[in-house]
């Protein structure tokens, strides 16, 4: 497993605006790394050889001593070794992270409001608040991730996926990288941009699992095993997405379906283990802190349980899958469109690399000025955090009658979307189509950050929508055997957050995080049916994000071939083979050397028995090679 020691060599990473990408050729990568392993298994027995004299010589010291120390020694290495105290540490590790993270957010986006509310007889200078805070930890964010551990930028999940098929990445799992993915994650999302915090997190629990995998192998035993431990990131990539959403049944299901191909089964328990010890301490963190009275779900709703939905209703949940399927596929485009235009801009690229915390700046700069409440912000509900949108979203109220707003008392939050001159629903339209491009444009900074809860609340904010218009069409409910039930808005959010995010992710377990982060699973058929037509239409357009940023950087990782592509399945080498391969024969004369080498350009030539059809290759030759010696020629 990857550590922090400095004879472990990585693949080449280049640095670029946004996300950045790896250089080196796998295939070189290995030679060298089996190379490193080989010298350092003969120093290890070397050192096994001299620790045996040592035991040797120690033997006729004090035998009692010796046999009582070493008893106690080996139950409590004994006990280390055991697997569940690992899995206890992780969650706890992890879940105290998450805890503190949560404070930090809180402290920031309090220290704005606070700075926002006290500035209320001057504009400018509120506009200066609203600005110059989200501005300076960005810049922060994305500095200290620059100096400290610039492989850290982005959700890292990728780099997990990668990491899980096989291909070590060194330098994404250090101790560095966890402290600059902490402290950047926390000026992040303090700073209220479009971001999210479930991915770094993943990243974040796999970077904990790799420090205690460390500690742990100073008593020896299986966590020296390179396979184990990749078992414990697979399960540590669980308690990462458990431990923010207090949600480890749907964590689990989301790590096996974002990060793994191929699932082993006896970590199946491991996972669930360590997600759930994880869940649990975040949320008793937060009842010890009193900030909340007891466990509960992270966003409670009170739906009703007789009759949550009518049948009636299926094709609106329906049409709310098939449309987030699309808008999923197309954020994913627009992602990956951003960071190519901003690429082939080659005179703005240098500019910016030279000046790499300008275009983090300016981009939070721009959203902070939209969704200034006294100003654009007013008519998208600005002022409100991603935490407080999502508990207005998923109200049991509605919010218009026949499209009248009036009709219906806005009560604490929900007030912010409310407006004197604007429809309901011109504000949730607003909400969704500047929400979205700006999410899709802040998650190509180059900061900690994850696209999952902004995409989330998107999905709320359009589920509300057609919710709302259901209400507008069905004012006095639907009519169900003479009983009247009124429609349910916040069903409708429930049902477009999780298809939008599984359409996005293309995962199926964001029903199941839906249902543990409402704590009510009232709305399970529904939710179920878009989140399958979500991932049916965005799985045929486009790929996952996380693939789309594999892409992107570059990753050695091959992906999974789409729908629509099976018939790639029946490819064969000879299919897309170079048939015209150039090549030297035994008995070759110079003249036919130097016209090979004159005429083609590449690194290896084939030696050839001869230059018959069936051709015996013996080896192949560098072309630095056959030119020196013909130099010498």
């Amino acid at each position: 497993m990857a550590g922090d020691g400095s004879d472990q060599r990585a693949l080449q990473y280049e640095q670029t605006l946004m996300y950045g990408r790896y250089t080196q050729e796998l295939g070189v990568y290995a030679k060298e790394e089996a190379a490193r392993l080989r010298e350092s298994g003969q120093k290890r027995s070397i050192s096994e050889r001299s620790r045996t004299l040592d035991l040797l010589e120690y033997k006729g010291r004090c035998a009692k001593c010796r046999s009582c120390t070493v008893r106690c020694q080996k139950f409590l290495i004994s006990l280390v070794r055991e697997e569940w105290i690992f899995l206890i540490l992780l969650g706890l590790v992890t879940g105290i992270i998450s805890w503190v993270v949560d404070i930090g957010i809180a402290l920031c986006l309090k220290a704005q409001k606070w700075m926002y509310g006290s500035l209320d007889s001057n504009v400018f200078l509120q506009y200066l608040a609203w600005v110059a805070c989200p501005v300076v930890l960005i810049t922060l964010s994305a500095g200290f991730i620059q100096i400290l551990a610039p492989q850290g930028v982005g959700s890292g999940i990728p780099e997990m996926k990668t990491i899980l098929r096989g291909v070590v990445l060194k330098e994404f799992l250090t101790f560095k990288m966890l402290v600059a993915k902490v402290i950047g994650l926390i000026s992040v999302l303090g700073s209220g941009m479009p971001l999210g915090k479930e991915s770094p997190f993943v990243h974040i629990g796999s970077l904990c699992a790799v420090q205690l995998s460390n500690f742990m192998s100073l008593f020896g035993g299986t966590y020296e095993n390179e396979s184990r431990n990749i078992e414990m990131l697979a399960a540590a990539c669980a308690v990462g997405v458990g431990c923010c959403f207090a949600a480890p049944i749907g964590g689990v299901l989301f790590s096996i379906e974002v990060t793994s191909t191929f699932f082993a089964v006896r970590n199946y328990w491991r996972g669930f283990f360590a997600a759930t010890f994880s869940a649990f301490i975040f949320r008793v963190l937060a009842v010890w802190n009193r900030d909340e009275e007891t466990i509960t779900a992270l966003f409670k709703t009170r739906f009703r349980l007789d009759f949550p939905f009518d049948l009636q209703e299926l094709p609106a949940f329906a049409v709310i899958g098939i449309a987030s399927g699309f808008g999923g596929a197309l954020f994913v485009y627009l992602n990956r469109l951003i960071v190519q235009f901003i690429r082939k801009q080659k005179t703005i690229n240098k500019f910016l690399m030279k000046k790499r915390l300008l275009y983090p700046a300016l981009v939070t700069f721009l959203i902070s000025t939209l969704t200034f409440p006294p100003g654009f912000g007013q008519f998208m509900a600005g002022e409100l955090t991603q935490g407080e949108s999502l508990l207005t979203l998923f109200d049991n109220q509605t919010w218009a009658k026949q499209g009248i707003p009036d009709e219906f008392d806005y009560l604490g939050k929900a007030e912010a979307w409310k407006h004197p001159q604007v429809n309901i629903f011109v504000t949730l339209v607003l909400f969704i189509i500047m929400k979205f491009w700006m999410s899709a444009l802040a998650f190509t900074m180059p900061v900690p950050c994850g696209a999952f809860v902004p995409v989330f609340v998107i999905g709320a904010a359009f589920g509300r929508l057609v919710g709302e218009s259901m209400a507008a069409w069905f004012p006095d409910g639907i009519h169900s055997d003479g009983s009247i039930y009124p429609i349910l808005p916040g069903g409708y959010a429930i049902v477009g957050a999780a298809a939008l995010s599984g359409a996005v992710t293309h995962t199926v377990s964001t029903a199941v995080i839906v249902f543990e982060l409402t704590g009510q699973i009232s709305h399970i058929l529904p939710v179920m049916i878009a989140v399958i037509l979500a991932n049916a239409v965005a799985q045929s357009l486009q790929p996952s994000l996380y693939d789309s940023i594999i892409r992107i950087k570059k990753l050695p990782y091959l992906p999974e071939l789409g729908w629509g592509h099976h018939e790639k399945y029946n490819i064969r080498v000879e299919d897309f083979m170079v048939r015209d391969v150039p090549y030297i024969t035994l008995n070759c004369c110079y003249r036919d050397l130097r016209n090979v080498l004159m005429s083609k350009h590449l690194k290896t030539l084939a030696l050839v028995e001869s230059a018959g059809e069936l051709k015996k290759i013996y080896t192949s030759m560098q072309n630095t090679e056959l030119y020196i010696n013909n130099l010498v020629l």
